[in-house]
């Protein structure tokens, strides 16, 4: 018995519906059809998901990431569910107005696929990308056996959100065996990029010669965080540790650092469920500390240096929530995230110590 899938019959949304051996024809014709269109790709984008009728919520995504970074845009919806291999594909265009006259277009090529998929999506995607442009990759959602060393090998640039993982630990053990054949690849985690405008903040508090004295007393780190977002804690927690050179009382965990003057700092992660990914981090000294907070619904950080001589404070925008503005944000930076690679190893560990 054939079992029906979510996707619909028509789908205006995606573009034209074409036979996947016709989807290299179909894009010629899409582009004759006006001479004023000019196609502009600086990468390939592979958007993957399992997520019934992600197809036209990412197509929406697209078009608007599409003002800022020009890409050959491939779209993946797979239904693991439905038994009956099954291909469909569309193309489209998104079109921006250059100098008020001539459209910056960028190709949309969308699949839907069920049954069986392994081979049939490394084959159908590899066999669409523009072979002289990088691959960045975002895979919505958990993991699944989808991800392999061989689909890992040809990426450039791997997005994730570790916040959506029931067993980040095991996901992140996941993406680096499937990437031993690529030590290049570049890991992007919306957890860590939440955590921008925070490190911001922390880095700029300490430039004050009194926190600057304190670093060595540190005694106390308080972060506060929504109940979805522990990662995005863990990895500010770990970008302190790292940046600050503080050791590990406990070996993986995270209750309690040494500072190389050898004070003790203890960590208190609370949650608060009205509030951002991250809520507030403190830093004491004694009776110095930083704090910085951005309260439920604000559009900005705050920023407090607070000592026995002077309060100081500053704002700073907050950090984008939305997926679009987070690949975006990504995308904009480029780069070898370094300082995310640096920080890594002592995050693991305290997803596994606490596992």
């Amino acid at each position: 018995m054939t079992v029906e899938t979510p996707c619909p019959e028509t789908c205006p949304e995606l573009g034209i519906e074409v036979q996947v051996s016709e989807i290299d024809k179909e894009l010629r014709k899409l582009w004759e059809q006006d001479e004023a269109r000019t196609n502009a790709s600086l990468i390939n984008l592979v958007v993957y998901s399992e997520k019934p009728g992600s197809l036209v919520e990412n197509s929406a995504i697209i078009r608007n990431l599409t003002v800022d970074h020009a890409c050959r845009a491939i779209l993946v919806e797979i239904n693991p569910e439905v038994p009956d291999p099954t291909l469909r594909a569309w193309i489209t265009a998104h079109c921006h107005l250059s100098n008020g006259r001539k459209s910056v277009c960028c190709e949309q090529i969308a699949f839907h696929l069920t049954g069986r998929v392994t081979g049939r999506f490394r084959n159908t995607v590899f066999s669409h990308l523009n072979s002289d442009l990088p691959l960045v990759f975002w895979w919505q959602g958990e993991l699944s056996g989808i991800l392999t060393e061989r689909l890992v090998s040809v990426m450039d640039r791997l997005i994730v959100d570790s916040s959506n993982w029931a067993d980040p630990a095991a996901s992140f053990r996941l993406i680096e065996e499937a990437a031993q054949a690529n030590s290049d690849l570049i890991l992007q985690d919306h957890e860590w990029t939440r955590t921008w405008q925070f490190r911001l903040g922390v880095a700029g508090l300490f430039d004050n010669p009194a926190m600057q004295e304190a670093l060595p007393v540190i005694d106390a780190v308080e972060i506060c965080h929504h109940p979805k977002n522990r990662n995005a804690a863990l990895m500010l927690l770990a970008w302190l540790a790292v940046q600050a050179g503080w050791k590990d009382r406990t070996p993986g965990g995270y209750a309690e650092f040494e500072t190389g003057a050898g004070s003790v700092i203890r960590v208190t992660l609370a949650e608060d469920d009205r509030g951002p990914a991250l809520v507030s981090l403190t830093v004491r000294a004694g009776d110095r500390a930083i704090r910085v907070r951005q309260r439920p619904g604000g559009d900005h950080v705050e920023r407090w240096v607070e000592t026995e001589l002077c309060h100081l404070s500053s704002l700073s925008p907050a950090d984008p929530t939305s997926d679009e503005a987070l690949v975006g944000l990504q995308l904009n930076r480029g780069g070898q995230t370094s300082l995310f690679r640096k920080i890594l190893p002592r995050f693991r560990r305290m997803l596994e110590a606490n596992a």
